[in-house]
């Protein structure tokens, strides 16, 4: 055994990260206890030979050895094996070395329970774990927790000797080459599951595959698929979440009587000797290899390829809608967040996954439908995904698994966790409409538990405004053929635009009046809050109404009215956007003063000089009943970031667009308007200005000409669509 393994691990793999882009990830490194410890391990990749001995020797500062198929052994291969700390699986003193080394604690062990690399990642059958390969079937090993109940065997053994039979206890010192009592660490024996998810799976040629095509003819078909899923993971990033379970107690299977009379027996046997308890030995041994094998995967970290897989294998159906399994995804996605459900997220999914209803800018749906489709499990016909079921639930080649069916991969690795199973079951037979009206509660519900929340911890006796200011509002409309979300403006609430929501609605509109975040509230809320808050909250609302109508206009006031214009540069199947009072150039003088203020208020903090901040102004609302009397020099800031963002991106819209302005308008300069209006993208386009001196033109005398104008752009758009059209049902009630 070669002592200094670990250094030769550590430079191979400090070699390998310098030229790939993999990154990964420990988590509960803080669970590994102190003591005899077998590190128990899912094997997917050739990598797992390498990361773990490198990751544990840098937790743990001992030597790290592991167990190696024995089929690896011969040559310059076997020598290299050797150099980096693995034991072949049929060395004839790797049994009696590993009870040694554990007993002694001066290395710890990892051991693989699968046998072999599992690349289909099948595991389960019929409910149990079985192992799936080329060559057939077998169950996971019990080899892990037998050499863990010989150590803590032993090592009881050696401390009931001691008391009891010092001449036996002499006998078993020579057996393990021990030199003195001393030498048995008294500490117990452990089994620590560790679990490893690779994300995202995507198998190609790559460099490496290249350069072994180059230099070696004939190169086999396994070694060249290894080296395309393999390769990819290193050369074009993948995250590697490396995850440390609870660590299993070996003692406790020990207590048995005819274990005890073996471990107490005077009488001499060696290693290999078959006990009397062998039997019972056998048994908790099978207990302890079911109990790590469910550790193990449960340990998986779920990642967004899990849940469209699952979903895709789970269809009962053959065709489906796109926009129903990114439904079906964002819900899946939020059940499997609740802590009760014990899963272990990747970071992509512990964010809001609004995007994969909205926009999709993190292309995780892109990304999946492109290998889906590569590898022949799905053929898109907008707005159909039309699934092939032979590909996702058949057999197929086991060596080839990760380049030909991927998708099949990824469902078979969270197919252990049962939870997640049975959610995505029963999500794959809901129908679109109730996914449609699921989703739009859920941000209903989101939105008013929102605002309760932050209403109760902002609260200030004799500045908050009552609830009924605050909280978000939702119309219904005659039908569900148009939907409109309007925003309400700074430092104002859904109240602000109440008239105009109510006006919209008896014109037969559904309307929702999102609360953007920090406001409703108090000031102190708002000056927390980042201008992407104030986004999000209209893209909620947004989704409110896209899954309630079938089509949806977005409009608003003031900063709410800046949020439509940002929202409706992203998200194409917007059928119109209106602007009233947008501030693109502000009059007042705060706001040329802001980026000043706001960067010495940042200073102060940093020096924890709080008195020397001025984080507010006095502001004099048109509507105090609704405003805030005092305005955070911060959201002045986050308002102006707001407008910058916005403004170069104004090019984008492309959908009927309506411009609302006052000439006097004394906060927002009416040239401002007018720049938005020559920057939009649309050549369906209107400009109104009006001849108020004030800036809520929405409330107030003679804001009812405001209402009848906005009113007649949306019936404007809509005009001309059959009524037939309007009176068919969603092609979505159709599909399931």
């Amino acid at each position: 055994m070669n002592r200094f393994a670990y250094r030769t691990t550590s430079l191979a793999i400090k070699t390998l990260s310098n030229l790939s882009k993999a990154r990964v990830n420990l988590h509960g490194a803080e669970l590994i206890p102190e003591g005899a410890k077998i590190f128990v391990v899912n094997h997917f990749t050739r990598l797992e030979t390498f990361l773990i001995p490198y990751y544990l020797h840098k937790l743990l500062k001992k030597p790290i050895w592991s167990l190696a198929s024995a089929e690896f052994y011969g040559g310059a291969l076997g020598r290299f094996l050797e150099s980096v700390g693995a034991v072949s699986t049929k060395d004839p003193d790797r049994d009696r070395l590993i009870v040694k080394t554990l007993l002694t604690d001066e290395a710890a062990w990892v051991i693989f329970p699968e046998g072999r690399m599992v690349k289909n990642k099948k595991i389960i059958e019929k409910g149990r774990y079985m192992v799936s390969f080329a060559g057939g079937k077998h169950a996971p090993h019990t080899g892990a927790a037998h050499l863990a109940l010989r150590t803590e065997f032993y090592r009881q053994r050696f401390v009931w000797l001691a008391g009891h039979g010092p001449r036996e206890a002499e006998r078993l010192f020579e057996l393990f080459n021990l030199n003195a009592p001393g030498d048995v660490s008294h500490q117990s024996t452990y089994i620590v599951p560790v679990n490893l998810t690779y994300y995202p799976l995507r198998a190609r040629m790559n460099i490496l595959n290249k350069l072994a095509k180059r230099f070696v003819e004939d190169l086999p078909e396994k070694f060249s698929e290894e080296l395309m899923t393999e390769g990819s993971m290193l050369t074009t990033g993948v995250d590697i979440d490396l995850r440390f379970g609870r660590p299993i107690a070996i003692a406790p299977y020990l207590r048995d009587r005819r274990i005890i009379n073996d471990l107490h027996a005077t009488t001499p046997f060696d290693f290999d000797d078959r006990l009397p308890s062998l039997t019972r030995m056998r048994k908790a041994s099978l207990k302890i290899m079911r109990r790590y094998m469910g550790a193990i995967y449960g340990l998986t970290t779920v990642n967004h390829d899990h849940i469209f897989a699952s979903l895709l294998k789970k269809s009962p159906m053959r065709r489906m809608r796109l926009d129903n399994l990114r439904r079906r995804a964002f819900l899946a996605i939020h059940q499997a967040a609740d802590p009760r459900q014990g899963l272990n997220l990747h970071t992509s999914l512990q964010e809001s996954q609004n995007h994969l209803l909205l926009d999709d800018r993190y292309n995780k749906v892109a990304d999946f439908l492109s290998i889906a489709q590569e590898t022949g499990v799905i053929q898109s016909i907008p707005p159909y995904l039309l699934l092939n079921i032979r590909k996702l639930r058949g057999i197929f080649d086991f060596h080839r698994a990760r380049i030909d069916n991927p998708v099949a991969v990824m469902a078979n690795e969270v197919e252990p966790l049962t939870r997640l199973q049975r959610q995505i079951s029963r999500l794959s037979w809901v129908p679109g409409c109730m996914l449609r009206s699921k989703v739009a509660r859920f941000f209903l519900e989101k939105a008013l538990e929102e605002f309760q929340g932050d209403y109760q911890r902002y609260f200030i006796a004799g500045e908050s405004k009552p609830t009924e200011i605050g909280k978000p509002r939702l119309i219904r409309g005659k039908s569900r053929k148009v939907g409109i979300v309007l925003c309400h403006g700074y430092m104002a609430a859904p109240a602000e635009v109440r008239a105009l929501a109510d006006y919209l609605a008896r014109l037969g509109f559904w309307v929702y009046t999102p609360r953007l975040k920090g406001h409703g509230t108090a000031p102190e809320d708002l000056a927390r809050q980042p201008y992407a808050e104030w986004i999000r909250s209209v893209e909620e609302g947004y989704l409110v109404i896209r899954n309630i109508c079938r089509h949806v206009v977005v409009g608003g006031f003031s900063t709410g009215a800046a949020l439509a214009l940002e929202l409706a540069t992203r998200i194409e199947s917007l059928s119109g956007v209106f602007s009233i009072s947008a501030p693109l150039r502000l009059q007042y003088a705060a706001s040329r003063l802001a980026p000043l203020v706001d960067s010495w208020n940042r200073l102060m903090g940093r020096m924890n000089w709080d008195e020397a901040k001025k984080e507010f102004v006095e502001n004099h609302p048109e509507n105090p009943h609704i405003n805030y009397s005092r305005n955070p020099i911060a959201g002045v800031r986050e308002l102006e970031r707001l407008m910058d963002m916005v403004e170069p991106r104004l090019a984008a819209i492309r959908i009927p667009a309506l411009i609302v302005q006052s000439k006097e308008d004394p906060v927002v300069n009416p040239k401002g308007a007018e720049r938005i209006f020559q920057l939009l993208g649309t050549v369906d386009k209107q400009y109104i200005a009006f001849n108020f001196k004030r800036h809520g033109i929405i409330l107030g005398e003679g804001s009812e000409r405001v209402h009848k104008v906005i009113g007649q752009f949306v019936q404007q758009i809509f005009s001309g669509m059959p009524q037939a059209r309007a009176a068919m049902p969603e092609p979505s009630d159709l599909e399931e």
